[in-house]
């Protein structure tokens, strides 16, 4: 079974399931949704140790990100109003409008995907998913650190 297993995550790590949207990489684009989605709550903008936590990136990390980004009118920083030391970045118009366009293409795919598998068995899935997520946390693993490349028998 465990053999199974890997063969199971070695097919979904090579699916590649985010793809590079509008010249942007996957990374940059989860970072854009994730200001996008958390906006509301900080209307000035995050600062970056708010996204290095949301996203479990490191903070350099999430900079160069944000450099990137920013060097392709993505996002904008700006002075914190009330610390000046600190920065807030925010999604510029046409980064707003990327991670909307990304996020109707994450629903779409999802929803395809609820389709193909029926609703039942997309159900197990999550709650699967979900189940694996607290044991790797619980076990300190990165699933991407896994041996993927078939070596492994298992």
């Amino acid at each position: 079974m465990p053999h199974k297993l890997l063969i199971a995550l070695q097919q979904l790590h090579r699916a590649k399931w985010t793809q590079a949207a509008e010249g942007n990489k996957p990374s940059e684009m989860t970072l854009m949704l994730c200001i996008a989605r958390n906006i509301c709550s900080a209307k000035q903008g995050l600062k970056v140790s708010e996204i290095s936590r949301l996203l479990g990136l490191t903070p350099p990390t999430v900079t160069q990100l944000i450099n990137s980004l920013e060097a392709k009118g993505m996002v904008v920083r700006q002075a914190d109003a009330n610390d000046r030391r600190a920065v807030r970045v925010s999604l510029t118009e046409q980064g707003g409008k990327a991670a909307e366009r990304a996020k109707e293409h994450r629903t779409a795919t999802l929803n395809k995907l609820v389709d193909f598998l029926g609703e039942e068995d997309s159900n197990k899935l999550a709650e699967l998913l979900l189940k694996v997520q607290a044991f790797a946390q619980e076990h300190r693993l990165e699933i991407e650190r896994l041996p993927m490349n078939g070596d492994d028998e298992g």
